[in-house]
């Protein structure tokens, strides 16, 4: 049974509109409106995993009474299946932490409204075929994100929030640009029309330059380094689980998805855009973990290993892209097999470990490592949590991290790029220092005096952090049992291994 790929939008937008109007009704309204906010994420959830069942298969959705190229529609594929999973335990494990969380703010009606439009931007620009409709939803979630950025009100939030609007505003006039580009060359805005006359024609100056607009307006939205600027300063000072969706899959939707799909499925592939998007993805690694060295601040040092952790995914991508372009298909679908994997992986392992710090912070009243120390007395399972994500982001097995950085380092050996597997074994070394020093310093040692009376809030909280922990511990199984590999991971490999087949699937010759 096709999924109507409509409601992955209209539930959240649904949502969005009705909950400030419940939480304005009383006191039990407001507790129905955060009810029915934590139903809409998990609905969204369940629909994903159904939707894994078709990732096999394409699904296009037309919108109205218009037929493309000229009417709007949505497509479901393997890729596309994977994004939406991502988003849809995310999204779940967040609004649950926000139960708790988020009652120490005013305006939570305002907060669960924001969530839900971030939420219906990020599944609409995952799910659409057109490139116009794909920059639409990406503007509804980049403003709702602003504006969660900035919830707090404080200085900081509100210096931060400001910086992530004026360079997330530059980088969707890029795209902008870029779209325009693409349809003053092509004739069409439609993803599949747009990738056959492409193909049929070739890249011409003006497609190339709209390319180039494309890697720094997605750039920048996945801050890979030098686009970076903005996000040492919006994951710290948002709430903390908005920092994990920012961190989880707003980068990785907006800028790395959106990307890919660009390069794989519209531009074609060559060695030229895959040695650019290698490179992109080893500074960013290399860069994003040396910064996080010198982090005391406990938010400021994961967001900048997001940085490096997003490079690891644009890596294996840029890796496969080179490989296809030369011929070399299997270790081309294995590369891009270790960065689709490490993406969900990051998506899960990184959001925990905002999660957590939310936790530590909202115990201790500090982000400062310094002037933590002992918490793992006050703060069992928290620290328990912690320390998994940690684990799996060092990959360290048998957690999920591991085998995402294991099938990319294979990937770069099977193609005797001897070097990357260096590096990539280097920045998983810096990694492991990076989040042993968050474990000595939060968690080991004394409690200092002004925290011995503080208690660990559980109730949803406890709820949301141990889901994660669970998956990081079991989504190795991902790549080891064959049938969740090829449900799960395969189809999406296969998108993007037979990127310019999206315009016969989609268009049917």
């Amino acid at each position: 049974m096709n999924i109507p790929l409509p409601v992955f939008v209209a539930i959240p937008l649904i949502a969005a509109f009705f909950l400030p109007i419940l939480s304005g009704l009383g006191r039990k309204a407001k507790s129905f409106a955060t009810l029915l906010a934590n139903l809409a994420t998990i609905s969204l959830l369940v629909l994903a995993v159904l939707a894994l069942g078709r990732s096999e298969d394409i699904q296009v959705y037309e919108i109205g009474k218009w037929s493309i190229p000229i009417g709007i529609n949505m497509v479901l594929d393997g890729l596309s299946s994977l994004l939406l999973l991502a988003i849809g335990v995310v999204s779940t494990a967040a609004m649950l932490f926000s139960t708790r969380y988020m009652e120490q703010y005013t305006a939570k009606p305002k907060y669960l409204s924001l969530f839900m439009l971030m939420v219906a931007g990020m599944n609409g620009v995952v799910l659409s075929g057109d490139l116009f409709n794909l920059y639409v939803f990406l503007e509804i979630a980049s403003i709702a994100s602003y504006a969660l950025v900035g919830f707090g009100c404080n200085n900081e939030e509100l210096e931060a929030a400001f910086k992530y609007m004026v360079l997330g505003t530059i980088a969707s006039v890029f795209v902008l640009f870029g779209i325009g580009l693409v349809y003053g060359n092509t004739g069409t805005l439609n993803m599949a029309y747009a990738s056959k006359a492409i193909n049929t024609v070739g890249l011409n100056p003006g497609l190339a330059f709209a390319l180039a607009l494309f890697v720094a307006g997605f750039g920048l939205k996945a801050a890979l380094v030098p686009f970076h600027a903005w996000l040492p300063d919006a994951h710290p000072s948002a709430p903390a689980p908005i920092s994990a969706m920012l961190s989880g899959v707003l980068i990785k939707t907006l800028g790395v998805y959106a990307l890919t799909r660009m390069v794989f499925c519209i531009f074609g592939v060559s060695v030229t855009i895959g040695w650019l998007l290698v490179v992109l993805g080893l500074v960013s690694m290399v860069v994003g973990a040396f910064l996080a060295f010198g982090q005391w601040d406990f938010k400021r040092l994961l967001a900048y290993s997001s940085i490096s952790q997003v490079g690891y995914v644009v890596l294996g991508l840029g890796l496969g892209a080179t490989l296809l372009a030369q011929g070399h298909a299997a270790w081309a679908s294995l590369a891009i097999l270790g960065g689709l994997f490490h993406l969900v992986n990051h998506a899960v392992y990184k959001s925990l470990l905002f999660l957590t710090s939310g936790s530590v912070q909202m115990s201790t009243g500090t982000r400062q490592l310094k002037q933590m120390g002992g918490l793992a007395e006050k703060l069992p399972f928290t620290r328990t949590t912690c320390t998994i994500a940690s684990a799996s982001i060092a990959g360290i097995p048998p957690f999920s991290g591991f085998w995402s950085k294991l099938i990319l380092v294979v990937a770069a050996v099977g193609a005797g790029l001897y070097w990357i597997a260096a590096i990539i074994v280097f920045v998983s070394l810096c990694t492991l220092i990076m989040y042993l020093k968050v474990q000595r310093y939060a968690f080991l040692g004394e409690l200092p005096e002004n925290l011995q009376q503080i208690k660990e809030h559980r109730g949803s909280m406890l709820v949301a952090m141990v889901l994660l922990a669970v998956l990081c511990s079991f989504m190795g199984l991902l790549v080891l049992v064959p049938y969740l590999r090829a449900t799960v991971l395969t189809p999406a490999v296969d998108v993007l291994t037979d990127g310019l087949l999206y315009a016969v699937n989609v268009i049917g010759k």
